[in-house]
């Protein structure tokens, strides 16, 4: 549909980046996790948090003017809903991912550049990147993203009866968990690279899953997959890889599976028609800075890398989910 645009809505968009820079700023210097017990006083917090008074200040004003924080003469607080947010030191936080967005903005500040070349912008992809804190970042970022909806996936999907579960590319075996807790019977492997083991550990440890989620090191595209599995995951990994390797990747996991197997992929997917949606059209350039050839896919071509892996009676999981994600799930003849 035709949009009518203003001077203001265009300046507006030009300028969205800020808001963000300011919530990454105070997760960085870890704001809310100083104020997870109550009101501060804000001269102590500023030493505190290492900040000069000046400054720290602003930021302040502008969290307040965005309602993040809250502030009562020189004393500085937080809502509760912020707390469960945006605490470390709350289960719900959310701040790995909050920081893996600061750590790809220099790859979209080189936008353009990436665009004309056709080649990524990111001086590493964060995807494989040697950086202990931002693989952190990444891996736990996609912990909290797919926590949120893992639960309600875990129920849509009928596993009943299903005995071995391959997450392939599952970092920190977020969703491995989330079925293997609805599924009693159901024993998990993780297939990822070796440095996802240590995350993916801690977080099996800390849902008391470590007996029955087992982590296997390796490159899914090179390296061969666990054989006879009765359902295979792929979450989220295709985006990061070329046409070619992604269709391959889909075989490589439906190879895996037993006869009647259940191949399952979930993906920001784009239209058939590539007109939208904007969360998935968006992503697939944040996937042309950081990686070296991956994409968004559209809808029937996930279809189609399915159907050429011999999946059949191809059906889409009828399940709300948010930012333009979708899961086919088909059978293994």
């Amino acid at each position: 549909m035709k949009r009518e645009w203003k001077a203001d809505e265009v300046l507006h968009m030009a300028a969205a980046y800020q808001p963000s820079c300011v919530l990454l700023a105070a997760v960085q210097i870890d704001l809310f996790t100083a104020l997870d017990g109550g009101p501060r006083e804000e001269s102590a917090l500023a030493v505190e948090l290492g900040c000069q008074p000046r400054s720290f200040g602003m930021l302040l004003t502008a969290l307040e003017a965005l309602h993040l924080v809250q502030r009562q003469g020189s004393m500085v607080g937080i809502a509760e809903s912020v707390r469960l947010l945006l605490s470390r030191r709350s289960p719900d936080y959310l701040g790995f991912i909050i920081r893996h967005h600061g750590n790809i903005m220099s790859g979209w500040h080189k936008l353009p550049l990436a665009v004309q070349s056709g080649t990524r912008t990111a001086a590493e992809s964060t995807l494989f990147t040697s950086d202990e804190r931002e693989r952190e970042d990444f891996l736990m970022g996609m912990f909290n993203i797919a926590r949120l909806q893992a639960g309600r996936i875990a129920e849509a999907l009928d596993l009943r009866g299903r005995e071995r579960l391959l997450d392939v590319g599952g970092g920190p075996g977020t969703y491995a968990i989330f079925f293997c807790r609805a599924n009693p019977e159901l024993k998990a492997t993780i297939f990822d690279l070796p440095g996802s083991e240590p995350f993916a550990r801690k977080t099996l440890a800390s849902y008391g899953l470590e007996s029955r989620i087992a982590f296997m090191p390796g490159n899914y595209l090179s390296d061969p997959l666990p054989q006879g599995q009765d359902v295979a995951w792929l979450s989220q990994i295709l985006h990061g890889e070329s046409p070619d390797n992604a269709a391959a990747l889909v075989s490589y996991a439906a190879r895996a599976l037993k006869p009647g197997g259940l191949l399952c992929v979930q993906e920001f997917m784009l239209d058939d028609d590539r007109k939208g949606p904007p969360r998935a059209a968006l992503f697939a350039l944040n996937m042309l800075v950081e990686t070296d050839g991956g994409q968004a896919y559209t809808a029937e071509e996930i279809r189609r890398m399915m159907r050429e892996a011999g999946a059949r009676n191809l059906r889409e999981l009828a399940v709300e989910l948010p930012e333009s994600c979708r899961i086919f799930v088909g059978e293994m003849p």
